[in-house]
């Protein structure tokens, strides 16, 4: 990252348009080291899209997106990789092959042309299959396992990856309660030791668990992006969702439930 960079991730009056539809309507967001985004809004809205945006791999119809500062543009594309990483909604497996070697195409940017695997890159691989309890599976075929074992098989791709920016659509796909709360806190602990988020989320008490900033979709071009809870407000989640929500406090934790 340049050093001047003050921002991971910026994006200077974006807006998305997908045929005759917009997703969304202009907005500004910045950012830095440190912070979580999270993209919320009912099904079909354009997270997905709008993620993609963000990560480089369509053009805004509006608007621009800044990486470390540049354009997508200005960057070499194995330059881009090492500094943004991003967690799929589906990883099809179309070839047997070890979870390990699975996890492996996460070191994949930092090789040569011809390189091969090192043993540090071996060990940075297995540390990130540790992190998500599956240090034991290593040797596993990847087409045995389960879709939460999977997901976290790709949470610790991305991890081995070691991106400055992680960019996740829905990282909880597939996982249990205690594997959702797990990842999530563990994208939390590499925010807060220098790295940023911008996860796909539907679940909303996650999102305000979590979450520094939060772009809101409506599904219909309207578009809310802000602070957390300038954001998560009833008011703006009931017409995003087109369904009454209300604010509840629960042991000083804010819980939003349906009307």
């Amino acid at each position: 990252m340049n050093a001047a960079a003050e921002f991971l991730l910026e994006a200077d009056r974006l807006a998305l348009k997908v045929g005759e539809r917009w997703l969304c309507c202009e907005f500004s967001l910045q950012l830095a080291v440190g912070e979580c985004l999270v993209l919320l809004g009912p099904n079909g809205a354009g997270k997905t899209t709008l993620l993609h945006t963000l990560a480089g791999l369509r053009a805004p119809s509006v608007g621009a997106v800044r990486l470390g500062g540049r354009p997508y543009a200005e960057w070499d594309a194995l330059a881009a990789a090492r500094f943004r990483g991003l967690l799929p909604q589906q990883q099809p497996d179309h070839f047997s092959a070890t979870v390990l070697q699975t996890v492996l195409v996460g070191r994949h940017p930092y090789l040569g042309r011809w390189g091969w695997e090192s043993d540090d890159d071996i060990a940075i691989a297995r540390a990130a299959l540790a992190e998500v309890g599956l240090a034991e599976l290593a040797g596993r075929d990847i087409l045995s396992l389960s879709g939460g074992e999977r997901q976290r098989v790709s949470i610790a791709a991305l991890l081995t990856q070691a991106p400055c920016l992680f960019l996740l659509d829905e990282p909880t796909n597939h996982l249990d309660l205690h594997y959702q709360v797990a990842a999530l806190e563990l994208f939390a602990r590499l925010a807060k030791g220098g790295r940023g988020i911008v996860m796909v989320l539907h679940d909303i008490n996650l999102a305000a668990r979590f979450a520094d900033h939060v772009i809101l979709l409506d599904g219909r071009g309207g578009v809310i992006a802000g602070l957390r809870d300038e954001v998560l407000r009833a008011d703006c989640l009931s017409h995003a969702y087109n369904h009454p929500i209300c604010r509840v406090t629960v042991d000083g934790r804010t819980v939003f439930l349906p009307d």
